[in-house]
């Protein structure tokens, strides 16, 4: 059966994968973003939405500039906890489906076994209080919805992810020091589509709620990073990097806390999908080799 989707934030990372997925499987998707429509102006947002009256609305938009957020609290807000509030309140008019993306950053990260879906939240920083925000609006106000946490997202478009960066420095510099004690799952945002398109034909509210989702398999950035060089070397990237030295939390500040171990744990969606997510390797290796 065709849906009628309203897609909101066509631009990003997740956004521009979903672009390229969901037409194949649903005719009917429109994809908005800026300056078609801004987070940060409610009435524009309440505008496509009912110019378009939508079945499904795919909320792939947010602020996710971590560290900037301690200084851009009042935008992060806006777009992370306002526009989700607004998105909930005219799905739930409409009688649509919400499906909204989140994030590891809701959780403090000192834990040490995966974070389930129901385990407290206590995000460190404004990026993960927003986030949070965001997704308690949507709780309260639309009883269709989806939220599905990921993390350490990565993909073929964009410049701003972790490949994209190590990549580049990796061409640039012949000494990198990366990270070693934050632990997490990266996740390719191809997978994170894939799996978007894959829930919509099971949407009723038997299944609403909150679910995570990363790539399968955990790493440090620096385990992370060395994977990187590894495989684009295989692949044959321009490469000078020849050391990459591990470091602790403290001796690289920012100005946003980041949780040390943000694993999440994904049996609830595997079990909704029948399928585990792939290994996080071999998905960087997919998505190198995409790039090459």
């Amino acid at each position: 059966m065709s849906k009628s989707i309203l897609l909101i934030g066509s631009n990003g990372q997740v956004g521009q994968e979903l672009q390229q997925i969901l037409p194949s499987h649903y005719g009917n998707v429109i994809s908005v973003a800026r300056p078609i429509v801004d987070l940060t102006e409610p009435d524009t947002l309440r505008n496509v939405i009912r110019s378009n009256q939508p079945q499904i609305i795919i909320n792939a938009a947010a602020y996710t500039a971590v560290d900037k957020a301690e200084s851009e609290s009042e935008q992060a807000y806006a777009i992370n906890a306002t526009a989700p509030l607004i998105l909930a309140e005219e799905s739930q008019k409409l009688g649509a489906f919400l499906i909204h993306i989140s994030t590891d950053y809701v959780f403090d990260g000192n834990g040490c076994r995966p974070y389930q879906e129901t385990d407290a939240t206590n995000p460190l920083s404004v990026y993960g209080k927003t986030k949070l925000a965001g997704e308690q609006a949507i709780r309260e106000n639309c009883t269709h919805h989806l939220i599905l946490r990921t993390a350490w997202v990565y993909g073929n478009f964009g410049k701003s992810n972790f490949v994209k960066t190590m990549l580049r420095l990796g061409g640039q510099r012949p000494e990198l020091r990366i990270v070693a004690d934050q632990i997490g799952s990266p996740t390719w945002a191809k997978d994170i589509a894939t799996v978007i398109a894959e829930i919509i034909p099971n949407l009723s509210l038997d299944i609403a709620g909150t679910y995570h989702y990363t790539n399968s398999g955990v790493a440090s950035w620096y385990d992370f990073a060395i994977a990187i060089f590894e495989e684009a070397q295989q692949l044959g990237f321009p490469l000078k990097v020849e050391n990459i030295i591990p470091i602790t939390t403290p001796e690289y500040p920012t100005p946003a806390r980041r949780p040390p171990y943000s694993v999440l744990a994904c049996g609830k969606i595997s079990a909704l999908l029948g399928t585990h997510p792939p290994h996080w390797r071999q998905r960087l290796c997919q998505m190198l080799k995409d790039c090459a």
